[in-house]
């Protein structure tokens, strides 16, 4: 049984190099021995007692002084923990499980239920590991991620290769990395040529080749060639540290329903001792008073709580995000409006070619390599899309003489052979005299017009593409009551095309970053919990003002720093599974703080009464307790899906492995 003040199990350390932070919520309980797994001190003691007790009961309550003195010395050993434990509560002035048990036990052997008091204290002491074994289980993912980093590093020390601590490497070393090895630090490749699996990183499913100049990470395996490596990074300040220590920070915070539980765990230990004085006041039974004060627990509650909430921080970052504290689990499984960002978050961020309409005269290879050479000197998204389709479809092309653009209108180019190529919007073509024979029906905001020599060639069509998974997910998350609104800073023609397709309630087009600062601000303002999914400096300030903020993991810096949630990659339905699991974390802890209610004012009633002995007090209290604490255990994640939580976490780095790269168009969204 844990105690009123419980809080969640301290995390793993990363490894002997790096420097571990002390969380401000760690206090005295984490150090308890029985916070701890199985152990042989535990298991001798429950077998101590448990022979006590059968021995009490096969000499059949002796009165024989001698007997009871031995019984009264074995529980008192036995249960030292407890009596240990209640002894600090009362010093700190805090009311606990622990006291009252150690009361109930004392108060047995006062009345010289020796039998009784020692079952009391196996019961406790059973609980006790049980309890731990079951925390136990939200370390062990942690456990196995950390044992992923070797421990040792193979450097160049005077001129040769020698194996030394990971706490001896500096960034100043050449770390060797050999075929099959797993790579310790993160690098930059000065010499060798391999093939590294990054899937649990970058999540690309082929292994990716190594050469001089390429950057690895922590994590990663080495398959085919050795690789030597400049260090970058260590430790703590890897993309692989940084994870971790992340889902430790996530897994020390305290969400308010966590206080809510100590709090109510304390007052039902109030509340059974003062229903176990009114009992001997009225009825003047010491059984009766023992049972009241047996049969009362709040573990379920205040073990149960945090546990659900760690559970479900590593369940959700099996599914694919990072939740940054037990705060933020809570709001999510409270959230009625989702905010979505569009470039970025329900698109790719990057405007692809998706059709062509052709002049009667022309052709699709012509239109398009046409509209390339063009602009092949343009740094726009959109001719970078047009490249991208002429380089797929191997068109060759040739470097234009002349290269002229006209911002918000378009480009106008001269070929070696002094043919004038104009590409640009429907205005541009005929402000230089195109005549339109066809396409003039395109859509201004996505139609590129391309006119060669003053012959109109055709259309293409240019727009951002929808992800795949997008539907799908607007889908599910209206399914849940959720109401889905598209925030953009896009022209409202092209908002509402996307918005139509995705069917989500509500579209928002046209807005600056300070006009989704306000949209958010007038939801809460009306009562809403509010969820902003975005990934760009523009986002940034709806992200920090909506209840949870959520970025999408290849998102800009900024956004996840900004955010309470990071979505690993870019798919929105983990997004999904992520509010799944806050609401059954919600849903579960209700369901205990109920049970223990009833339990306990139905039990105390019956104690009261006469109708449970001490000893049927102690089961439906032991019982109960771990009935609620493994019903917050079926958050954590399974054990045959460890490898999938430590892809899930690991995964986060991909975002945080490209510190340096250039904000993407999504800012522009």
């Amino acid at each position: 049984m844990n105690h009123a003040n419980a809080q969640p199990p301290e995390a793993v350390k990363l490894a002997a190099s790096s420097h571990v932070h002390n969380s401000p919520h760690t206090d005295h309980d984490d150090d308890h021995e029985h916070d701890h797994p199985l152990n042989w001190r535990e298991i001798n003691r429950v077998i101590f007692v448990a022979a006590a007790a059968g021995a009490i009961w096969f000499l059949g309550g002796t009165t024989n002084p001698y007997i009871t003195t031995l019984g009264v010395v074995c529980t008192l050993v036995g249960g030292f923990p407890i009596f240990h434990e209640a002894y600090e509560n009362i010093v700190q002035r805090r009311m606990t499980m622990e006291l009252s048990m150690a009361i109930a036990i004392v108060a047995a052997l006062a009345i010289r239920e020796i039998f009784t008091a020692l079952v009391i204290t196996l019961f406790v002491l059973v609980a006790e590991i049980l309890e731990g074994l079951t925390v136990g289980r939200g370390r062990k993912a942690i456990q196995r991620l950390v044992d992923l980093l070797p421990n040792t590093a193979t450097v160049r020390r005077n001129g040769a290769w020698t194996d030394v601590d990971i706490a001896e490497v500096s960034t100043q070393d050449v770390v060797l990395v050999k075929p099959g090895g797993r790579i310790p630090v993160d690098g930059q490749v000065v010499g060798g040529h391999s093939f590294v699996d990054q899937a649990p990183i970058t999540g690309e499913s082929m292994p990716v080749e190594k050469q001089a100049g390429a950057s690895v990470y922590a994590g990663t395996i080495n398959q085919s060639g050795a690789l030597e490596l400049r260090i970058e990074r260590l430790g703590r300040e890897t993309t692989f540290g940084k994870i971790i220590e992340a889902v430790e920070t996530a897994e020390k915070s305290r969400a308010p329903i966590q206080g809510i539980a100590d709090r109510l765990a304390g007052y039902l230990v109030y509340f059974a001792l003062g229903a176990a004085v009114l009992t001997f006041l009225i009825s003047h039974n010491i059984r009766s008073t023992i049972s009241v004060v047996i049969v009362a627990g709040a573990c379920g509650v205040a073990a149960g709580t945090p546990l659900a909430i760690l559970g479900s921080i590593g369940r959700a970052a099996q599914q694919g995000s990072i939740i940054k504290g037990g705060l933020y689990l809570e709001k999510l499984g409270e959230v009625d409006t989702v905010l979505l960002d569009k470039t970025g978050t329900l698109t790719f961020g990057t405007p692809e070619v998706l059709d062509t309409c052709v002049a009667s005269d022309s052709s699709s290879e012509l239109l398009l390599q046409t509209a390339a050479i063009a602009e092949s000197r343009s740094e726009h998204p959109i001719a970078k899309a047009i490249l991208r389709r002429a380089a797929q479809l191997h068109l060759v092309l040739e470097d234009p003489a002349q290269f002229h653009y006209t911002p918000g209108k378009g480009i106008v180019a001269t070929t070696a052979g002094n043919d004038e190529i104009i590409v640009g919007n429907q205005h541009f073509l005929i402000e230089r005299g195109v005549p339109l024979t066809q396409g003039t029906n395109a859509s201004v905001a996505s139609g590129i017009f391309v006119a060669r020599a003053g012959r109109f060639l055709g259309t293409l069509h240019i727009a951002d593409t929808i992800r795949p998974e997008a539907k799908s997910a607007i889908q599910s998350l209206k399914s849940m009551g959720l109401r889905t609104v598209l925030l953009t800073g896009d022209a409202k023609a092209s908002a509402e095309d996307v918005g139509k397709k995705l069917a989500v309630d509500e579209i928002a087009s046209e807005l600056l970053p300070e006009d989704k600062l306000q949209y958010v601000k007038q939801l809460a303002e009306k009562g809403h919990k509010v969820a902003m999914v975005g990934d760009g400096v523009n986002d940034a300030p709806a992200l920090m003002q909506a209840s949870v903020g959520v970025a999408m993991g290849s998102g800009t810096d900024v956004a996840r720093e900004s955010a309470d949630v990071v979505l690993i990659g870019s798919d929105l339905s983990k997004l999904v599974d992520t509010l799944h699991t806050a609401r059954r974390c919600r849903r579960t802890i209700l369901q205990n703080f109920v049970g223990t209610l009833v339990v306990d004012s139905i039990g105390v009633g019956l104690a009261a009464f006469g109708f449970l002995n001490p000893l049927l007090a102690a089961f439906i209290h032991v019982t109960s307790e771990l009935a609620f604490i493994l019903n917050s255990a079926t958050l954590l994640p399974s054990v045959r899906s460890a490898n999938q939580f430590l892809r899930g976490i690991l995964s986060q780095s991909a975002s945080a492995g490209h510190r340096g790269q250039s904000v993407s168009s999504a800012d522009a969204d």
